[in-house]
């Protein structure tokens, strides 16, 4: 593992953050890409990133430090200790004043970011890995099972490479959405998004040490079934029960399918 990348000039670049700045700068040109094939301004792209990435960041902090309540202290005012959620809820926020700001449609935009988001988080994940953050899970004797003996939150014990599942589990779910986004309209993509990434991080938790919060699941899984909750309802409102009406083409081509079905 290694927490310092590398120095400059006695100034250290530590992978967590070099993690997140690649995860921002890969997010902002794949979104600018999406903008650009739905006749989005590029600019408005790379305004939403920046300032979803800077909430974002304020938002996973003050979540992470609430969390030390009350046993906080000056140590969690430090450049590590961030909670995803918080960093979802401070993103969100930010992305809605971007989006009012520049006066775009909430819908396309949210299907447009969910492939981008996804693979930042991938991003981040990887990040995490490399720093041995303390996100890792628990003991175990699998054959690909890791220790952080310098990482940030060192450890010796053999332990659940959770960061790693949680990187491949966003590539899958990156080409489900992609593949997704050629059928399915856009709102409905981002309630897959919010879907899958909430059965990933449900399941995921069973292996990290994080405590019970209530009844018996610790408070990621309970956002995450928030998540899966609001991503389902999602995708059923705008995808099964919100489809246009058929035109009267539409349905004379159907009838005439029906009755050649019906001769032969």
């Amino acid at each position: 593992m290694r927490p310092v990348l590398f120095s400059v000039f006695g100034l250290d670049i530590q992978s967590y953050g070099a993690s997140k700045a690649l995860a921002a700068l890969v997010a902002a040109f794949m979104l600018a890409r999406a903008f650009e094939q739905r006749g989005f301004k590029r600019d408005s792209a790379y305004s939403l990133v920046m300032w979803a990435t800077i909430w974002g960041f304020v938002g996973a902090k003050i979540y992470y430090l609430i969390e030390q309540l009350p046993n906080f202290d000056m140590h969690h005012l430090g450049g590590m200790g961030f909670t995803w959620y918080g960093g979802l809820i401070g993103g969100v926020i930010a992305s809605l004043v971007i989006v009012r700001r520049h006066q775009l449609p909430l819908g396309a935009v949210s299907g447009a970011a969910a492939v981008p988001l996804t693979v930042a988080y991938g991003i981040g994940r990887l990040g995490c890995l490399l720093s041995g953050d303390g996100t890792y899970g628990k003991p175990t004797s699998v054959p690909w099972a890791m220790t952080f003996p310098n990482g940030v939150v060192p450890t010796n014990v053999p332990v659940h490479p959770t960061p790693l599942y949680e990187a491949l589990a966003a590539i899958v779910i990156a080409t489900v959405l992609w593949e997704l986004g050629k059928r399915w309209n856009p709102p409905a993509v981002f309630g897959a998004y919010l879907a899958l990434s909430g059965i990933s991080r449900f399941l995921v938790e069973f292996l990290r040490i994080n405590e019970p919060a209530l009844f018996g699941l610790t408070q990621p899984q309970l956002w995450a079934l928030v998540s899966l909750l609001t991503g389902v309802v999602l995708i059923v409102r705008t995808q099964f029960l919100n489809r246009p009406p058929r035109t009267a083409a539409q349905a004379a081509n159907a009838e005439e399918v029906m009755t050649a079905g019906s001769s032969t």
